[in-house]
């Protein structure tokens, strides 16, 4: 072996590298302060590795970008590992470059003649928050989406050029494919490239000048080899086991549904480091001027320069003593500006309940593709098809659209808010089911909100009177074919989630099909059931609230099948061309609580 390493030597001089690498006199001896710059060179080595595997597999295409990191997350063997470390590694990155510049200005290591040196290492921050930004938009989700479009949008603002920036960052006049392409190929390519060079370059004039420190030093100086290596060692164990233990415990980086540009995500936010930011421009108005400048110009562009150019000045100010600690106040101000506007941001979106609804939503939004996508598999229109075509994603949102100025959900609008108009129809949550309709026939509750309290049924409907007046004074044998006659009209609807409950009770609908039209429960009197009637004037009960009979009841309330001429404002959304069929369809379908799951079954409706 020690020729062939002599023969390796006598090539490429590896042993005059390795001597000059571990034994850098390091003054007082190896100390846990010196690791930051060893622990930030792991960190990207991390960077790269992981994320020249998850560029195998990866497809920057607006396309088959969300298919691609799914595919990665949920089917490659590893993939969640390898997303999970390359996602936090780059959070750590962040915190360990702040914590590098905090101690190299505490130290003063910025002074001549590490001028150059200290430029390298803020070049290197900016570039590693570069990285992140366009990190952000490559899974092509809803979360990345919008938040680097908010971000990229202070491009707007700058005078002059604002427009044009933009429009080169994004690609075009809209983002899209080319946005995504160009940042894919500035994450991947162009920033990566940078930041080697300039960790080369900074290594290098560390090594010129080597550790600044204050002496006299308690202890002697000390190679490199083999104190400082062990601690350098272990702080990078140390930051790999954090970046494990959060991998493991979120089972990789999370991934929200696809990215939609119809539909507006009022659940984006800018990662941690970026939060102060996003705070602080809400001080700072479009609307309003300072000095010729819109404000807005102010708080993204002219505040935040001002601040990046002290940091850039702080070699040339140091220079004095005054200096020095105009330097630190500076930092202090910084620091204390990022965790106070931070903290406030999170404060305000935790009070914030249409933000907390807004989150939810997107949380369910996002579990349920992921679920769509392993009972269905992924379409060749991509995943996005899955949400569109799916009644539980879509039905609440169509229900809050256009239902909710009169109906309500279990209270809300379908989505989980409330609703400034006044309720004036049902409440459709359970509609047709046995629940629903017991307390429809109760005479306690027929004129609540819950049913016909806010219509104009309250007052001269037949069927109020019948309930109020007959069904109150039913006896015990009444009651009970009450009970078999509203089991058999909700098994009408072949509600999905009570179709256990309905193959149970075969008999029970058999016959209270027939006590339908029994003088006591006067049903027949006014609604067909199985016959035509030409006088009944009230909605047809033949085959009431399934599929079929809702969808026609929504695109046209007004036939004669329903109400008629006695309709109560309800518009012909389908007649009217409102709502096309497809959309009345998944309305149906979600108020049915009739959507695919994983364990192949259905539940009721439910948000």
């Amino acid at each position: 072996m020690k020729a062939l390493f002599d023969w390796i030597d006598d090539r490429t001089g590896y042993r005059r590298l390795l001597h000059e690498a571990l034994n850098e006199n390091v003054p007082g001896g190896a100390r846990w302060r010196y690791v930051w710059g060893s622990t930030l060179t792991f960190a990207f080595f991390l960077q790269v590795v992981t994320g020249v595997v998850l560029w195998m597999a990866y497809a920057p295409s607006s396309h088959s970008a969300w298919e691609s990191v799914f595919y990665i997350q949920n089917e490659m063997w590893g993939g969640w590992l390898l997303r999970g470390i390359h996602h936090y590694t780059a959070q750590f990155m962040t915190l360990l470059l702040a914590l590098h510049l905090l101690q190299v200005v505490i130290d003063g290591a910025y002074k001549a003649p590490r001028e150059v040196n200290f430029w390298t290492g803020i070049l290197l921050l900016l570039l590693v928050m570069g990285l992140s930004l366009t990190g952000y938009l490559l899974p092509w989700d809803q979360k990345g989406y919008w938040a680097t479009k908010v971000a990229t949008s202070i491009a707007a603002v700058a005078p002059v050029i604002g427009p044009d920036l933009q429009r080169l960052i994004v690609g075009g006049a809209d983002y899209g494919h080319h946005t995504l392409t160009r940042f894919f190929a500035l994450h991947a390519g162009v920033l990566p490239g940078l930041i080697i060079a300039l960790i080369f370059g900074h290594i290098y004039l560390f090594r010129r000048h080597g550790v600044k420190s204050k002496r006299p030093h308690r202890r002697p100086d000390a190679p490199f080899w083999p104190d400082q290596v062990f601690c350098d060692v272990v702080a990078c164990l140390a930051i790999l086991a954090a970046v494990l233990f959060l991998t493991f415990w979120t089972h990789g980086a999370g991934l929200s549904s696809p990215a939609d540009p119809a539909e507006q995500y009022e659940a984006a936010r800018p990662e941690w480091y970026f939060m102060f930011l996003f705070e602080i421009l809400k001080y700072f108005p479009a609307s309003r001027d300072f000095l010729g400048l819109n404000l807005e110009v102010w708080g993204a562009m002219i505040l935040p320069g001002i601040v990046i150019g002290l940091i850039v000045a702080m070699p040339l100010i140091g220079r004095w003593r005054i200096g020095h600690r105009f330097n630190l106040g500076v930092l202090a101000m910084a620091f204390g500006i990022f965790g106070v506007f931070t903290w406030l941001a999170y404060a305000k979106d935790a009070a914030n309940p249409a933000f907390q609804i807004a989150k939810e939503e997107a949380e369910r939004q996002s579990q349920r593709v992921l679920e769509l996508a392993r009972i269905q598999g992924i379409p060749q229109t991509g995943a996005l098809t899955l949400l569109h075509n799916d009644p539980l994603t879509q039905g609440p949102k169509l229900f809050a659209q256009h239902c909710a100025s009169c109906h309500r959900f279990d209270g809300h609008d379908g989505t989980g808010r409330e609703v400034q108009d006044p309720q004036s129809a049902p409440d459709l949550k359970g509609f047709a089911s046995r629940e629903w309709l017991t307390g429809f026939l109760d005479p306690e509750k027929i004129l609540t909100a819950h049913y016909y309290g806010g219509t104009k049924f309250a007052e001269r409907s037949r069927m109020v009177r019948f309930v109020e007046r007959d069904v109150a004074e039913f006896d015990d044998a009444q009651k009970e074919m009450l009970r078999k006659v509203v089991i058999a009209l909700s098994a009408e609807a072949q509600l999905p989630g009570q179709a256990e409950a309905d193959a149970a009770d075969a008999a029970v609908i058999a016959e209270g099909k027939k006590l339908l039209e029994h003088e006591d429960m006067r049903c027949t009197e006014c609604h067909q059931f199985y016959f035509e009637d030409e006088d009944a004037d009230a909605p047809n009960l033949t085959g009431y609230a399934s599929r079929e009979w809702i969808m026609s009841f929504i695109a046209d309330p007004a036939h004669p099948r329903f109400y008629g001429d006695r309709n109560d404002r309800m518009p012909s959304f389908g007649k009217e061309e409102t709502l096309n069929e497809k959309n009345i369809g998944l309305l149906a379908d979600w108020l049915r609580g009739d959507w695919p799951r994983s364990d192949g079954q259905v539940a009721a409706a439910s948000n």
